[in-house]
């Protein structure tokens, strides 16, 4: 099998995966006019150029989570104690087979990775509190880590003596071994004073910056420096790079349904493969299911909607839709956002965040230093203004100047501002060529941000 240079490693971006189900036949794959009719729910006249953040769902799909909703208000009792768990298990056996799992106890149903950092941060705290962790051992991960999960870590660890080191990502990034340089950098600082680095908490996929992180090479060296365990956090991976968790090697590894794989909100799967901890972790919701692993747990945390955890079937069907399946759609993603992301940057006269082989289905878009993009509330205005104004939804990273970083310049001075572009299915170039013409007129009007108001209505 060729490897995926986003599941961390550096070849070409094109693969086959092995363990997804195969896909039947088709006479024909979904129509452009199909794709359109499936996501015609979405608002009209919005490029919506920021599925990162919530995903997307088709209409099929809502069309199977309303039968599904319906199927429980007809007969609740019935739903509950005959046709919820069998129906959660099929989705769990989806999944289990998407990301290469050996078993399918491996894998638990939660409403979104939030709900994984608390149930996997529980537990490091736990070991904590009891002893088994001294004061003075610490938990690692990247600078830029999802703001829920550096929460939970306040929750859950630090008031039971568990420190922290932040590793800075390095961007813009050229390369993995950046990355890697920095995090060797990382453990060696948890190791001094005789301490030890208990949990490392990875991204598959930052965030904010959007970067793709060499998750494979960097657990190795986790288990070189006899880390204790390694949480991946994949929020963005599903539906948008290679998920192979026995490659990957975590012992958590947790992403959202929701973002790149066509759910409705809200779900995520957590895998746990390790043995010697599945007894020890728990779903922070507590029911009568407690103590019966994490997967019933999570089956069952008192009377809600569960039917996003039902559909996954349903998304299956979906996207074997289309030429290549999963893989097929991973694949344009990425060569499109690749494409438009070029196409701004070079409009603009600015740079990319990384490079290509360092993204998946988003990429960092440097904007024109002569917007000056210089705080966060300056990232803000601008944001806001284009959503207001010229129907674009798009997130704007303000990213601050080192003392002697040089850093990415353009003809005008440092480039400090950068848009995070995602392409899905439903995308089209017209959406990417009215985000450019937006911030071309903004240089042509000479406006920067600061003279955008901070808050507008819509």
């Amino acid at each position: 099998m060729e490897e995926d240079p986003r599941n961390g490693k550096a070849t070409h971006h094109h693969y086959h995966h092995p363990h997804t189900p195969k896909k039947p036949r088709l006479i024909q794959f979904i129509s452009e006019p199909e794709i359109r009719q499936e996501f015609s729910h979405h608002q009209s006249g919005v490029a919506r150029i920021n599925n990162g953040s919530f995903g997307s769902c088709p209409g099929s799909v809502l069309d199977a989570q309303k039968k599904w909703q319906l199927r429980f208000l007809q007969q609740p009792d019935d739903f509950c104690f005959n046709t919820l768990k069998k129906g959660i298990l099929e989705s769990r056996t989806v999944i289990k087979n998407l990301i290469n799992a050996d078993n399918v106890d491996d894998v638990s149903l939660v409403d979104n990775a939030t709900t994984a950092a608390a149930i996997v941060l529980q537990h490091i705290g736990r070991q904590f509190a009891e002893g088994k962790f001294q004061k003075n051992d610490t938990v690692i991960m990247f600078h830029c880590a999802y703001q829920a999960v550096k929460k939970s870590i306040q929750a859950y660890v630090t008031p039971v003596g568990g420190s922290v080191i932040q590793v800075q990502l390095p961007f813009p990034v050229n390369s993995n071994e950046e990355i890697i340089r920095e995090f060797r950098k990382g453990l060696e600082r948890g190791k001094a004073n005789g301490g030890r680095v208990r949990l490392a908490i990875l991204d598959h996929i930052t965030s904010m910056p959007s970067v793709v992180i060499p998750v494979c090479e960097l657990i190795k060296i986790c288990r070189e420096e006899c880390v204790d365990q390694v949480f991946v956090d994949g929020a963005h991976a599903i539906g948008s790079v290679l998920v192979d968790v026995k490659e990957i090697g975590a012992d958590f590894y947790v992403s959202n349904l929701y973002k790149w794989f066509f759910s409705p909100p809200s779900v995520a799967f957590l895998y746990c493969g390790n043995s010697g901890i599945k007894c020890d972790v728990h779903h922070p919701v507590v029911s009568h299911e407690y103590g019966n692993g994490l997967p019933t747990e999570s089956a069952w945390v008192g009377a809600r909607d569960y039917s996003p955890q039902l559909v996954v079937p349903s998304i299956l069907e979906f996207v074997n839709r289309f030429e290549g399946g999963i893989q097929g759609i991973m694949e344009r993603n990425h060569d499109q956002v690749v494409k438009m992301g070029k196409m701004l940057a070079e409009s603009w006269g600015t740079n990319l965040g990384s490079p290509p082989e360092m993204c998946a289905s988003m990429i960092m878009v440097g904007l024109p230093a002569r917007l000056c993009v210089t705080s966060e509330d300056d990232a803000i205005r601008l944001r806001s203004h284009l959503r207001v104004y010229h129907g674009i939804e798009v997130p704007v990273y303000y990213q601050a100047m080192k003392k002697g970083d040089s850093g990415p310049k353009d003809k005008d001075g440092c480039i400090t501002g950068y848009v995070r572009i995602s392409h899905q299915v439903y995308n089209t170039a017209e959406d990417y060529f009215k985000l450019r013409d937006a911030i071309n007129q903004l240089l042509e009007d000479h406006n920067v941000c600061k003279m955008l108001p901070l808050e507008q209505k819509s």
